[in-house]
């Protein structure tokens, strides 16, 4: 095996309360982060396995390369300084911005809390939760395995792909680490029967005809095209968004649509956290149980979850929250899994107290102390993330059958 280059620790001054990777990495944006040590993250990322781990004041992040013959090719003018390394340098601007880093998030959280009551309640106790800028391709195809699925076996799925289709980093700790696979990688004869036997079912069908779409038969560069490239904006006094949202947003959405397995619900994911339009907001089981209990959805007209449902929570958090609408829902989204906020708890407690063992005549033979002691059990359920497909309509069967067992 060819030897591997592994950086010096290294770190970024950020807070908590403006990045929390224990949240961030595991409430369903990116699957393939695992923890192979004890609080450190590992995930290859452009090339590169990145580790991370944190403490209250800084994010700490150490990069594996593959060996040397891998190694970026730098131009002649620059030359590397021995505090900070070209390939040192690249990999910390592709942190920052895959983090997202650049936004105030205290300020972002201030200011949902200030025009909602409800995110006000419960987003103190998960801060730094950052919308994560992920290659636009992986975000696609690890939100088409979401449907009906959760979170650990969309991991599962997405790792197996990376086993068998992406390329070999390095290893850590004996493990092997690939990087995700291309649209070409995928769209070669034979994926859709390999995925069915790695058990993605009728998921392997669409990643199969969705690669082949976007390797062979869409502009070089499509997805790229419908990001978006305006600057991020934080001045507070900035325009209402239309209905639906703008047109840029709009365009992305319906072009994804296009694709096998993407309804309304995976396409917003894939705008919110691969093409950056941070106005998107998907709305699934979770969210829609959200706007019923929260949001008072779920009566009237909006009694179930249709396509003008659908239409209609986007937009109210739109209006709500402003331009970054997605990334407070996602805060709400996270405080709403039981990964994080329903731990079941055992508790076994004994009272302090005396116990003492006496003979018939009163002599004490033993005289012990008992303390109290608690036994803590935490037992973490895997959550699913989206229990049915993206919009459901009520047909009139559905409703006459409805009518018959009132």
């Amino acid at each position: 095996m060819a030897s591997i280059r592994v950086s010096e620790w290294r770190k970024l001054p950020v807070s908590l309360a403006e990045l929390c990777i224990e949240t961030t990495l595991r409430c369903g944006q990116s699957f393939r982060w695992k923890k192979l040590r004890d609080n450190e993250w590992t995930c290859a990322l452009q090339g590169r396995i990145l580790s991370l781990k944190q403490d209250s004041t800084h994010l700490h992040y150490k990069t594996t390369w593959p060996s040397l013959s891998h190694a970026l090719a730098l131009p002649p003018s620059v030359k590397p300084s021995p505090e900070l390394p070209v390939e040192d340098e690249q990999t910390e601007d592709l942190l920052k911005h895959y983090l997202n880093l650049s936004p105030d998030l205290t300020a972002l959280y201030e200011q949902w809390s200030s025009v909602d009551s409800n995110f006000k309640k419960r987003a103190p106790k998960f801060t730094g939760v950052r919308i994560l800028k992920q290659d636009a391709w992986e975000a696609l195809v690890g939100f088409i395995c979401s449907s009906n699925n959760n979170i650990v076996r969309i991991s599962q799925m997405v790792n197996n792909l990376c086993l068998h289709y992406g390329p070999l980093i390095a290893h850590i700790d004996d493990q092997p680490i690939h990087d995700f696979p291309s649209p070409a990688a995928l769209a070669v004869p034979g994926v859709e029967s390999r995925l069915r036997e790695l058990g993605f079912g009728y998921r392997a069908g669409y990643i199969a005809k969705t690669a082949m779409m976007v390797a062979k038969e869409k502009p070089e560069d499509w997805l790229e095209s419908l990001c978006n490239t305006e600057p991020y904006d934080d001045s507070p006094d900035q325009k209402p968004l239309p209905e639906g949202g703008s047109e840029g947003y709009r365009r992305a959405h319906e072009e994804l649509l296009q694709l096998q397995g993407v309804g309304p619900k995976v396409a917003d994911c894939v705008c919110l956290m691969g093409l950056g339009w941070g106005e998107a907001v998907p709305v699934d089981t979770h969210v829609w149980q959200i706007a019923q209990r929260d949001y008072k959805f779920g009566k009237g007209k909006h009694k179930s979850l249709t396509k003008a449902t659908y239409d209609a929570v986007g937009d109210h958090f739109r209006q709500l929250w402003g331009k970054e609408a997605g990334w407070a829902h996602s805060v709400l989204f996270a405080a709403d899994l039981k990964t994080f906020s329903e731990r079941l708890t055992t508790k076994v407690e004994v009272d302090v107290d005396q116990v003492i063992t006496k003979k018939e005549d009163g002599s004490v033979v033993e005289s012990k102390v008992v303390v109290k002691r608690e036994l803590v059990i935490d037992d973490v359920k895997d959550e699913v993330i989206n229990e049915k497909e993206d919009v459901r309509v009520e047909t009139l069967r559905s409703k006459r059958a409805k009518r018959r067992k009132l």
